[in-house]
């Protein structure tokens, strides 16, 4: 299928002013497709030719302005409207339509725990052509009139207000202008928990099997979903632009949720059907807020196209988190921030691959989609955090309310947005935007500290060109306290500095970016890093430690940190953590990166064996049941590096942890894989936990474990239903993805590290870019760490035109092994082999 290019865009852009979608969807034609009827009302400025995007099942009659034009013209998705003439226009479409497996377009799921059938839209980017004929794009803005016909029994949700008609079809209120992305149904026999705020209807919705899940926590997400409101609307000078706001958590979901007006859908796995964490729930807590200031930032005032994707994702991502802090009960988001998020965008910064928050220029949408990033997302909210710290908070929060003011309804650049938020300082934020959002990479601080006559004073040595406004925490032993480290003080510095900046008497940690309002990897000085290796788990506050754990993660990756010492410290201070997003953060580095990739396969079973005893230590710290989410911490970890099968076939068998908690369904499945990597289950115990599990999770949980099973034939038939049919959903698809490759079955799967790259070609061009993205993150042999796998994958990216979607994750994933390699000390092969990638990404 064709993309739409920016050239293109802007071309239809000075043609068309469209006014009006009146859009008419069948759900009761049969479980392969649904009809489709759109009537666009629009106006050409001046004559000329255009086309209309549509991917059909079938085209079944075109009028325009009452005269048919040939359905066979449909071509590659466009359907050319030639030789318009200046003045109003009507374009009719009659056509058939496919539902999706893949999460995109028309998304039909059918929950094998109650055989009920439930559908909604994803028409992100470009997908509402697989829905309905549309003019489709961002900066094309028209009001949307939707009506569904819908099986009886089943509940239609839409941007605004639905209703029943007296002859059974469901009527959605008119939007505003909106783009045509954000078009959203939601159709099903939805279990519905209603309510109403400030004189609106909000309403949460899911599948009838999770009815139960939801109902328990339907206070916790109203509560939190009123407390964002009000606070944005105390931020926000424009009140909520739309008549309604229905949050649906629906099956087999791509993205974490997606920000449609008035009818937010998330993925259902935020409601709950085992035992989570309380930073689990603050996560969802942040997905609310975040998907609600998508209300104002992309809803309202929407990019006018797609190389602004930052002015849509990094507000919401830094308004998500600020505004959890500021107006729910979960008062400490940032560190799960400083922990999580920003590792993805550090991350993320220093590929091959990397971009500017802001691009100057994206050429198509098949470009735009790669954009979705940890740069967009994590690196683009520390922006706007550094930034908002830069100008304080009135005079951001004054830029941002001129910027809704200017353009609401409409669409806005990044000039626009700078022009706003210059109009309410007078600092130079021109000069920023072009430092902070025309750039790439991290920049690298170090701290030097010089003593003379009893004191000291400091110079931040700054690897990059960025400007950044930080805070240096300067910590003392307390002798008293057995050397415990407390904070003398924090001094505010603007790098780069105009001056060394007296400190007083050395102290025992400087520690740069306490507080992580800036973004840039943090170095230690010597004295330093062996007070943070003795006293770590001292530090006051989590945030702080979460930067320094953040620091010693990228050392680490930059190969000026052992592994080994990285491990070390975990196993000396990770037992003595309070906050849940550290202890999470660590143990997923040193299991996921360390054990898995960083260290040797010789050297795998000490890290392992070192990973017990630290949730081992956590199991019996928290025995008093004081601590129920670091115990399930400790417990999920502790299965999955468990390389004996005994004690966790026991838990299986007893359904429980000695001391607790018991094995939910989650637990079963999380013990069940790991005991099917070890070779200690079979077809059979599988296929009796999914009896006992019949849900879609279940049927995730047992395609996940059947693919682990050390088996030749079960490696074969994981294989196939992955990269030969596509009958795989994209949550099976992931599923069967990450229980195929195992580093304790390398001999086994070695035949299909070489089978993979043509493989995930194949399948990506077949399947589309959410299989695609699938392919390179899941599917991809990351186990095999070594010069083969890297060469395969170069010649690759250089011969087999992978699809945009699949090169860019294997771009990175390259990157990754080659840093790994680097990490294990190959750093010869690792740098021939990442001059080849970049080679391949130039050309």
């Amino acid at each position: 299928m064709s993309v739409l290019t920016r050239d293109e865009a802007q071309l239809r852009a000075q043609l068309l002013d469209v006014h009006r979608y009146t859009v008419e969807l069948d759900l009761t034609t049969g479980d392969e497709t649904f009809d489709s009827r759109t009537v666009i009302r629009f106006t050409a400025r001046s004559a000329g030719d255009t086309f209309v995007e549509l991917k059909p099942a079938e085209l079944r009659a075109v009028t325009l302005d009452g005269q048919p034009l040939d359905p066979e013209s449909l071509d590659d998705g466009r359907l050319a409207l030639k030789n318009l003439t200046a003045g109003e226009h009507e374009l009719r479409v009659d056509a058939v339509m496919r539902y999706s497996r893949t999460g995109e377009g028309m998304h039909r799921f059918t929950d094998p725990s109650d055989g009920e059938t439930y559908v909604y839209t994803q028409m992100f980017m470009d997908d509402v052509q697989r829905v309905f004929a549309a003019f489709d794009q961002p900066d094309l803005k028209a009001v949307f009139e939707v009506c569904v016909t819908a099986p009886e029994g089943w509940t239609v949700l839409g941007n605004g207000v639905t209703e029943q008609r007296a002859d059974g079809v469901w009527q959605a209120a008119p939007t505003p202008l909106i783009s045509t992305y954000l078009v959203a149904v939601a159709a099903g026999p939805w279990h519905s928990v209603r309510t109403e705020h400030r004189g609106l209807p909000f309403g949460i919705h899911c599948r009838r099997s999770l009815a139960p899940y939801l109902d328990t926590d339907a206070d916790e997400i109203f509560d939190v979903t009123r407390a964002c409101f009000d606070r944005y609307h105390e931020k926000f000078e424009e009140p909520y632009p739309f008549d309604s706001y229905d949050q649906a958590f629906v099956p087999e979901f791509n993205a974490g949720a997606m920000e449609n007006p008035g009818l937010v859908t998330f993925r259902d796995d935020f409601v709950y059907r085992s035992a989570v964490t309380d930073t689990e729930r603050q996560t969802r807590a942040m997905v609310i807020a975040h998907e609600m200031a998508h209300m104002w930032f992309g809803d309202l005032v929407t990019l006018r196209w797609w190389d602004d994707i930052w002015l849509n994702e990094s507000f919401a991502e830094y308004m998500g988190y600020q505004t959890t802090a500021e107006a729910t009960r979960f008062t400490d988001p940032w560190t799960e921030f400083g922990v999580t998020r920003k590792a993805w965008g550090y991350d993320a910064d220093q590929r091959p691959t990397t971009h500017p928050v802001a691009p100057e220029k994206v050429d198509d949408t098949a470009s735009a989609l790669l954009n979705f990033d940890g740069i967009s997302y994590a690196k683009g909210a520390s922006a706007l955090r550094q930034l908002a710290a830069w100008l304080g908070e009135k005079d951001f929060l004054a830029g941002i309310n001129t910027h809704f003011a200017r353009h609401k309804f409409g669409n806005a650049t990044l000039a626009d947005f700078i022009d706003s938020l210059a109009s309410a300082t007078d600092r130079d934020v021109p000069a920023w935007a072009d430092s902070w959002l025309r750039t790439t990479g991290v920049d690298t601080l170090r701290p030097q500290l010089a003593s003379a006559d009893g004191s000291c004073t400091l110079t931040v040595d700054r690897a990059g060109s960025r400007p950044h406004r930080l805070t240096a925490g300067l910590y003392d032993r307390d002798v008293a306290d057995e050397g415990r480290l407390v904070l003398r003080e924090r001094l505010g510095l603007d790098v780069p500095q105009t001056a060394a900046q007296p400190i007083g008497k050395r102290p025992a940690l400087l520690l740069l970016n306490d507080g992580d309002l800036t973004y840039a990897k943090i170095r230690f000085d010597a004295e330093s890093f062996e007070a943070v290796r003795a006293g770590l788990s001292g530090l006051p506050d989590p945030l702080t430690r979460a930067v320094v754990w953040n620091t010693l993660r990228d050392a680490v990756r930059d190969g000026e940190l052992p592994p080994s010492a990285y491990l070390e410290t975990a196993r000396g201070h990770l037992p003595r953590e309070t906050d849940l997003a550290v202890v999470q953060g660590v143990l997923a580095f040193a299991a996921g990166q360390i054990a898995d990739q960083y260290l040797s396969a010789e050297d795998r079973p000490a890290a392992l064996s070192t990973l017990t005893s630290l949730c081992r230590d956590l199991l019996r710290r928290t025995e008093d049941g004081d601590h129920p989410g670091l115990r399930l911490i400790a417990v999920r970890h502790l299965i999955g590096v468990a390389a004996h099968p005994d004690t966790i076939a026991a838990w299986l068998a007893d359904g429980t942890v000695p001391g607790g908690p018991e094995l939910d369904p989650e637990l079963r499945w999380r013990v069940l894989a790991r005991l099917a990597v070890l070779g200690a289950t079979d077809e059979a115990a599988i296929a009796a936990e999914l009896a006992r599990d019949p849900s879609a999770t279940g049927q995730e949980g047992a395609a996940r474990c059947r693919a682990a099973l050390p088996d030749p034939e079960a490696k074969r038939a994981a294989w196939e239903a992955m990269f030969v049919g596509d009958d795989l959903s994209n949550y099976l698809f992931t599923a069967t993805a990450q229980g195929f490759w195992q580093p304790e079955q390398a001999e086994l799967v070695r035949q299909y590290v070489p089978r993979f790259y043509p493989d995930a070609v194949a399948v990506s061009a077949r399947r589309g870019p959410a299989i695609a993205q699938a392919v390179g993150r899941w599917a991809f042999p990351a186990h095999a760490v070594d010069a083969e796998n890297l060469l395969l994958g170069e010649a690759c990216l250089s011969d087999a035109d992978p699809t945009p979607a699949l090169r860019r994750t294997l771009a990175d994933r390259l990157d990754d092994l080659a840093r790994a390699l680097r990490v294990r000390g190959e750093r010869e092969v690792a740098q021939e082999a990442t001059q080849e990638v970049r080679e391949a990404e130039e050309a």
